[in-house]
């Protein structure tokens, strides 16, 4: 199953040209850069690793590129994105995040519906691996 958060996750892997393209529209947009990564992407885990200290003030896509390559090179095997935040409003605005790199497999989600007292009905998204293991996926 192919993740699906943040822009462009509808489209094709971005190759390095169209990531440093992204890169530069937010240096130029005045916007800090983050990059995260993990090997939990439930839809719920909004608490990616860091990967150095957001970066403010930037001038040169080149400092991105080059610790976006170091992040690579450090966790081949993890989801890693890139965030820029736009402080403009006076905080951090998430203005732009995409991935730039799936593992070679990528976890399997079930959603579970439970019912609820009344005609309530409750959902949870519990990774696949996570049933296997447990002897619960059918």
């Amino acid at each position: 199953m192919r993740l699906t958060q943040g822009t462009f996750s509808y489209l094709p892997d971005p190759n390095d040209d169209e990531i440093r393209a992204q890169i530069s529209y937010a240096v130029r947009n005045g916007w800090a850069v983050g990059i995260e990564s993990t090997d939990d992407p439930h839809p719920r885990n909004v608490y990616w690793e860091m990967w150095g200290l957001p970066m403010f003030d930037l001038a040169e896509v080149d400092d991105v590129m080059a610790a976006l390559n170091g992040c690579l090179r450090a966790f081949p095997n993890r989801y890693v994105r890139v965030g820029a935040f736009d402080p403009s409003l006076g905080r951090q605005t998430t203005a732009l995040s995409f991935i730039v790199q799936r593992p070679a497999r990528e976890p399997e989600f079930r959603l579970e519906r439970q019912e609820a007292g009344g005609r309530r009905q409750r959902f949870s998204v519990r990774l696949a691996w996570e049933l296997v293991r447990n002897g619960d996926l059918r």
